[in-house]
């Protein structure tokens, strides 16, 4: 199958979908009305409720429920075959991924903004709530004590990110100044920005920044340290500060590497080079695959359907939404590009690999041999930088392709990479500290209704578990096997609070969200029933435990849930 067919056929069917099936959804289901009261206008406060353009705030969420998500997931889930991959991607995007972010956006927009939890609240009752917030708290924890670990490693693999990625930051501020201080025009703020980012990139490429411990502490456990930090301070100043402008550039920067690897897939396509090296469906998986039910739904989730977006959607999001006209682009449309990205990380790794990979000792491997060298084992057992290795290989080669240099292409990828883990690590401190303080307001707590003491708490618990087992920082890794089956089940309890909210409108509008959360809710516990026999198999009681505690807060929550779908509450908006 050629690559620049399977390009134009996906991404051409995700623009349709955006037209016909995202307008549908927007006008008939969720009735947008472009005179309604938002969140971000009727609770400006500067900080976290500030109405935004919607080509800003698509950047900030596109990049939030973006970061390193779709280029790991398909990349493991090309063992099972580009054609199983490639569909899920598709079709889970279009009919269920952005109708969950889509959906989540506006229910909570029409909420005052809450989150989740406070939405199950209304929706079911104040048990819930506390049931979600667990779940929620769970899952952040987790991903921001990673995600410190996640960006080491790639500073490690690519040392030429890490002065690009830091540069960031100054380039972010003096961005967001530009714009909303002295009024600069946006399109010619932003060329200059992303001038500045590439120089940076330059500037990174000629002084790799690398080393192997620093004030005592292993690299990955002082970057950690640094990167919590730095997510201190992000997420409590103001989204215009820093948040907003650094996701703002980093969508510019991802819209040009994809621009690049399409183009170098047009390229290749054209030298007759352009064919999948990846079998369609692999027949011949190595020794220690799982299978692909339910799996391939629980290891590619951001590039199809994923939870954590739906904390994106009824976090940081809706308090920046400046009109209820754009949360379908916002929504919907973000959720379909990250079905594009995808899509070529599919390409990549199944047809760019291809184009040749040079071993150690000089040999390179072609075609179908290429492909094999990665996948010849459970590639999803791996670290970080062997899962990623034939993306980036992939990637450099369809850039080498139209004239550009490998270390060009390579320094491109790692700073998308670790720029990326970068915007999801920040938005998820803030995302905790919302929770935090949602929760303090509900029983009390005055000390954690401040913004700052609230942010402390959430890095405070990420150190403690990320320094767990030592001082290298990767202690949330004992409990990252967990995250994917929780994260999918995530995804299904919040197309429970879209099905009822659509239930309360009267009916058959719930069906839009309610067949896709069946679906999510049979695969996540599918997939938490079979974790936990492997957990047991290799007795590891902690994941045993944990494992056991998620499936319990599911069938809790699915059950009140159901109950309250037949209740018919009839909950409507504040």
């Amino acid at each position: 199958m050629n690559a620049l067919l399977l390009l134009l056929v996906c991404g051409g069917g995700f623009l349709i979908a955006y037209h016909t099936y995202g307008k549908y959804l927007g006008q008939r289901i969720f009735k947008i009305d472009p005179e309604a009261a938002v969140p971000s206008r009727t609770h400006e406060d500067g900080t976290d409720f500030v109405p935004t353009k919607k080509g800003v705030i698509f950047g900030h969420h596109y990049t939030s429920i973006a970061g390193t998500g779709p280029i790991v997931g398909p990349a493991i889930g090309l063992i099972w075959g580009w054609l199983p991959a490639l569909l899920w991607v598709f079709f889970g995007s279009i009919f269920i991924g952005a109708v969950h972010d889509f959906g989540s956006l506006i229910v909570s927009m029409r909420n005052e903004g809450e989150s989740l939890s406070e939405v199950a609240a209304k929706f079911i009752n104040r048990r819930v709530r506390l049931i979600f917030f667990i779940l929620i708290f769970l899952i952040l924890l987790i991903v921001i004590a990673v995600f410190g670990v996640v960006i080491a490693a790639v500073f490690a693999r690519f040392p030429s990110s890490v002065i690009p990625v830091w540069l960031q930051i100054p380039i972010a501020v003096l961005l967001g100044r530009a714009i909303y201080k002295r009024g600069y025009p946006i399109v010619f703020s932003t060329a200059v920005a992303v001038l500045c980012m590439y120089l940076s990139m330059l500037l990174g490429s000629l002084f790799p920044v690398g080393f192997e411990k620093a004030f005592g502490l292993p690299a990955t456990g002082f970057w950690v340290i640094v990167l919590l930090i730095y997510a201190f301070f992000a997420s409590t100043l103001s989204v215009k500060t820093l948040l907003q402008p650094r996701d703002y550039i980093n969508a510019w920067q991802l819209f040009i590497a994809m621009g690049l690897l399409g183009a170098g897939t047009a390229a290749i396509s054209f030298m007759g080079k352009g064919d999948m090296v990846a079998p369609a469906v692999n027949q011949a998986l190595p020794a220690g695959t799982p299978p692909m039910f339910p799996f391939l739904f629980i290891v590619i989730a951001c590039g199809a359907v994923s939870g954590f977006h739906s904390l994106v959607a009824s976090g940081t999001s809706p308090k920046q939404v400046a009109n209820e006209s754009d949360a379908r682009f916002i929504g919907y449309g973000a959720m379909l590009m990250e079905g594009v990205l995808a899509l070529l990380v599919v390409i990549c790794a199944g047809a760019g690999i291809g184009l040749g990979y040079r071993l150690e000792s000089g040999t390179t491997l072609l075609g179908t041999d290429a492909w094999n060298y990665f996948y010849s084992e459970w590639i999803g057992a791996r670290g970080l930088a062997d899962k990623l290795s034939p993306v980036i290989e992939g990637a450099s080669n369809l850039i080498e392709s139209i004239g550009f240099p490998e270390i060009f292409g390579i320094t491109v990828m790692g700073v998308f990479i670790a720029s990326f883990a970068s915007t999801t690590l920040d938005t998820a401190v803030r995302l905790q500290r919302y929770i935090v303080v949602e929760m303090a307001e509900d029983f009390s707590v005055k000390s954690l209704k401040n913004r700052w003491t609230a942010t402390f708490l959430c890095v405070v618990c990420a150190a403690v578990l990320a320094f767990t087992h030592g001082a290298d920082g990767t202690g949330a890794m004992k409990l990252w096997p967990l995250f994917g089956s929780a994260n999918q089940l995530l995804a299904a309890m919040a197309l429970l609070m879209v099905t009822l909210y659509l239930k309360s409108k009267g009916g058959l509008k719930w069906l839009f969200a309610g067949a896709p959360c069946l679906f999510m809710v049979v695969i996540s516990n599918w997939s938490i029933i079979e974790n936990g026999k492997i957990f047991i198999a290799n007795e590891n009681w902690l994941l045993v435990f944990m494992d056991g505690l998620f499936l319990l807060l599911s069938v809790w929550i699915t059950v009140e849930a159901v109950v309250a779908f037949f209740q018919d509450k009839g909950i409507v908006e504040e």
